[in-house]
Order: structure tokens, then C-alpha cells, then sequence
């Protein structure tokens, strides 16, 4: 027996009669007719010197020498349409494919992108909203804006600003709750997308921040950012807002904030992509406008007395 790898089309065809366990299901995937295909499976099986796949009646089942070839064999596809993938890209510079969480998306992107799409015409910029940490070698994306306190081990990363929080409401709820002190009475919605953060930055901290013993018991929990935010513009209550997902509401007088003290938290958003992806013009594009985008409301943050949650901590 060679040692010889059989030829590519054979070991295709293996591959997705393995996944599916039927050869009709695979030669439909590969567009060919299950003669076809079956022809190509027994010309592998020819070269290997042994029997891939058991023919039964209505159906086939993988023999031990097919369910050894078959991880190896996947895995192989899946590598080779990966970097065929970043091949193409590099010929590719008008998409340009970004994923970030739905709260950042909804709050901060999506408002700002008309002026990237204006000045960027050349660009088709496609968004995926999600939690979901994608893999930039494998999934379809080009750029991860990513938040938390993590490393991006491998990839080209610019952090941003780091994040502060602090209580945001409306107008008509902050003349009810004029002091901090008050705001113990006040119905508090919890931003639960956060409590991974080590230390926490949630009710507890901020009132340890402006020197008040208080723990809260009640109130309403959201899992995402902007639907905590949604539910204070609706005068549902008091959230403890973070930077970028508070800003637009604010600049349209639906939120205000009138406490000037925030806790800021060691977790930040980095822009993210694989190395040397950054040099490609429509990467290299948006990471430029997502900073300035950020270093425009950057002046915001002096108007508070921001405390570090470490130094809240020891408190």
C-alpha cells in the first residue's frame, strides 16, 4: 500500500458520506450522483486496501479503519476551507464583517454608523450582534469588539478607555431621588451582563463609593446592557449605566445623570482581528473611526469623580 495521500475528490467524497452516513445525502451535498460518488469512495477504498464502509440494505456504517480516517479527514477539510478563507480575504477589500455584543451594537454602533457609511461608500459593512465569542479564523468575521478584562492572546488588540459607571435616570425620576442618600428608596434596575466583573461594579460598590452602607434587596434584573437601559428611559427606575451605553440618551435628554461620582472598572473593550489583518483598508479603517468615534466623548468622563473599584474595594 502507498503511502501516497489518494486524490483530493476521493477523500472529499469520504468525508461527507462519513458526516452524513449516507451516500445519497452526500452526493447531494457535492452535487455529483451517488454513482458518482460511489465510485470515488471505492477507488479510496481500492487504495487504502480495505473496506471504509459496511453496505448494509438501506444504509452504510463506518468500519474501523473509516471511523479512524474520518476525524482526520474532517479535520483536514476544515483546515484547508479555513485558510482558503483568509486567502480570499486578502484579495478582498470592500466587506468587512464585525461582531460585537447587542448592548454596544444597539447603544453605541448602530447610531454612529451612518457617518462610517458616508465616509466610507466603498465599504459593505456587515454587523453580527451577539455574546457569542466568534473564532476569527473560523467564523466568517474580520474584526471582534470584545469587552472584559481578558487577553487576546495571538491577535492584533487595541484596548479603548476603560469603563465607568454610574446612575442614570430620568429627569422626572431625579427630582423624586435628589441625593444619593435618597436613592436607597428609589426602585434600582441591576445590570446583570456584568457580574462577571472581579471586583464588582454594581449597586453595593457605587454606594460604598459615596460612602453609604447599603445593599439592595430588590428590584428589577436584566441580562443584557441596553434592555436595563430601555427600562430606565421608561421610568421603570434607577440603572447603573455605563459609559458608551448611556451616552446617547443622555445627548437627547431621555437619561440624565445627576450624581457626579462613577466607578470605573479594570475591564475595557479592544478592538480585535487576526495579525496582520489590521493592514487591510477596510479593517484598517474602521479601527481608526471606532477610536476617534471614542476619543470624541472622551471629555464626558470629566465630569465626574471617577473612582477606581479596587481602591472602592478596600474601602
Amino acid at each position: 500500500m502507498s503511502d501516497y495521500l489518494p486524490p483530493l475528490t476521493a477523500l472529499r467524497a469520504f468525508d461527507a458520506a462519513a458526516r452524513h452516513m449516507s451516500f445519497a445525502k452526500a452526493a447531494e451535498e457535492l452535487q455529483v450522483t451517488p454513482a458518482a460518488l460511489s465510485f470515488q469512495i471505492k477507488s479510496l477504498e481500492e487504495h487504502l486496501g480495505r473496506p471504509l464502509f459496511r453496505r448494509l440494505n438501506r444504509a452504510v456504517e463506518l468500519t474501523e479503519a473509516g471511523r479512524m480516517l474520518a476525524p482526520g479527514a474532517a479535520d483536514g477539510f476544515a483546515t484547508l476551507h479555513t485558510a482558503w478563507r483568509a486567502v480570499r480575504k486578502l484579495q478582498d477589500s470592500t466587506n468587512l464583517t464585525v461582531t460585537a455584543g447587542p448592548a454596544l451594537t444597539a447603544k453605541w454602533l448602530a447610531p454612529r454608523l451612518y457617518e462610517f457609511a458616508r465616509s466610507h461608500p466603498e465599504i459593505d459593512l456587515r454587523f453580527s450582534a451577539t455574546l457569542r465569542k466568534m473564532d476569527l479564523e473560523r467564523d466568517d468575521v474580520d474584526v471582534a469588539i470584545r469587552f472584559g478584562e481578558g487577553e487576546d492572546e495571538g491577535l492584533y488588540s487595541v484596548p479603548v478607555r476603560k469603563e465607568w459607571l454610574t446612575p442614570v435616570m430620568t429627569p422626572e425620576m431625579a427630582a423624586q431621588f435628589p441625593t444619593p442618600e435618597s436613592l436607597k428608596e428609589a426602585p434600582l434596575i441591576h445590570d446583570d451582563s456584568i457580574s462577571f466583573l472581579k471586583p464588582s461594579c454594581d449597586w453595593p460598590m457605587w454606594f460604598r463609593a459615596v460612602g453609604i452602607d447599603f445593599t439592595p434587596t430588590h428590584g428589577a434584573h436584566f441580562s443584557n446592557a441596553d434592555h436595563a437601559i430601555d427600562a430606565a428611559v421608561a421610568g421603570v427606575g434607577v440603572v447603573l449605566g455605563r459609559r458608551p451605553m448611556i451616552l446617547k440618551d443622555i445627548s437627547e435628554g431621555r437619561l440624565v445623570a445627576p450624581f457626579k461620582t462613577a466607578i470605573e472598572t479594570r475591564a475595557r473593550f479592544r478592538f480585535v482581528c487576526l495579525k496582520g489583518a489590521e493592514e487591510r483598508p477596510q479593517v484598517a479603517a474602521f479601527r481608526d473611526w471606532f477610536l476617534a468615534e471614542i476619543e470624541k466623548t472622551a471629555h464626558i468622563s470629566d465630569e465626574f469623580e471617577i473612582i477606581p473599584v479596587e481602591e472602592v474595594a478596600l474601602k
